[in-house]
């Protein structure tokens, strides 16, 4: 679960390395694999598309926390991730590094496309 502060790893080629998370859309408390949040970059890349200290939405597409899937098998990755999003939900960067969740249908097609492995 993700919670204001919590620092994020980045899971795309934007630019930027580490987030940290400033906001949750909706008024909750804590959010989940494929809930949108407000995070502030902390470490960029000097040649990245994003700034330091700058404000962006992000997708979330790892949790350390264990996910139970349908079929009753549990999923638990090693990090905390996310992929920056506009505010049309297209994703900044244009590869996503490493496994991610399948985020709810319908939503976030394109992040599920460009990534190596969906599961």
């Amino acid at each position: 679960m993700i919670q204001k502060n919590t620092l994020l790893e980045v899971a795309d080629n934007s630019g930027a390395r580490e987030v940290i998370c400033v906001g949750l859309l909706g008024g909750r408390k804590s959010a989940s694999i494929g809930n949108t949040i407000i995070v502030s970059t902390r470490s960029v890349n000097p040649k990245g598309k994003v700034e330091k200290g700058k404000v962006y939405r992000a997708v979330i597409v790892r949790v350390k926390n264990r996910i139970r899937k349908s079929d009753n098998s549990v999923i638990c990755f090693s990090s905390n991730a996310v992929v920056l999003v506009n505010d049309q939900g297209e994703p900044l960067g244009t590869r996503v590094f490493g496994p991610i969740k399948k985020l709810p249908s319908g939503f976030f097609m394109k992040i599920m496309s460009l990534a190596v492995e969906v599961l």
